[in-house]
């Protein structure tokens, strides 16, 4: 049964009920409010529409994350670190990850990062809850990704690079920040090739609900998320 949220209430229903074909639908309808997603988030449902489609909702099972502590750096990718040509920041220019996500050179295919997610995303942002980490070359944008804070859930959206290793570098960056704070995993929502590479793995819906609930009882520092610029050694 696939749920027809209501304009008058931020209810969703309880993530069990997604359906099994196609993997994860749990409803459909509703709005991109700043409240509505972030209710959402905390439930571990997230958006997915394509164009000319209504919003839809989705908590799939099984579920991709990356456990931090397996995060996978090959030899070069170790090497390039070690190098270091990027600067890494936080929050310095979440518009322009977000619209470099929406239409990075590398996608072939069409973006589901249509223009209401990007708004819909920006006030997030506004509002404290969507972070981005960004590339530098200089101080040209080279790389970045963005994604959904709750507490010490972080649900990962998109990414994007315009020069080799620059995603790479962004997600390894992230994962050494939320590390510090205590923060074991990263929510990747579905597994792709690049993902796997990274040590991506899949879990089940319960076993992700579990580690979400963990996550959201984690209280960061107050300047966590404030603009910055990101130094680790490798």
């Amino acid at each position: 049964m696939l749920y027809q949220l209501s304009e008058n209430t931020l209810a969703f229903p309880n993530v069990e009920h997604a359906l099994d074909e196609p993997n994860g639908l749990l409803a459909i309808g509703g709005d991109l409010s700043t409240t509505r997603l972030i209710a959402a988030y905390q439930q571990g449902i997230f958006p997915w529409f394509n164009e000319g489609d209504p919003i839809l909702w989705w908590s799939p099972n099984p579920r991709a994350i990356i456990e931090i502590k397996h995060l996978h750096l090959n030899k070069t990718l170790k090497k390039f670190l070690k190098k270091m040509p990027f600067t890494v920041t936080i929050n310095q220019a979440f518009d322009q990850v977000i619209d470099y996500c929406s239409d990075a050179p590398f996608r072939k295919e069409g973006t589901w990062i249509l223009p209401s997610m990007q708004q819909a995303y920006k006030k997030l942002h506004q509002a404290g809850v969507a972070h981005s980490i960004e590339v530098w070359h200089e101080k040209t944008l080279v790389g970045g990704l963005y994604g959904v804070a709750n507490n010490g859930f972080f649900s990962g959206e998109s990414m994007f690079y315009i020069q080799s290793n620059a995603s790479k570098v962004a997600l390894v960056f992230l994962a050494k920040h939320l590390q510090s704070a205590g923060i074991s995993f990263i929510d990747c929502q579905l597994n792709n090739d690049f993902l796997a590479s990274m040590g991506c793995c899949e879990i089940t819906r319960s076993e992700f609900i579990h580690l979400k609930n963990n996550a959201l009882t984690i209280t960061l520092p107050d300047n966590f998320w404030q603009p910055q610029t990101l130094t680790f050694s490798f």
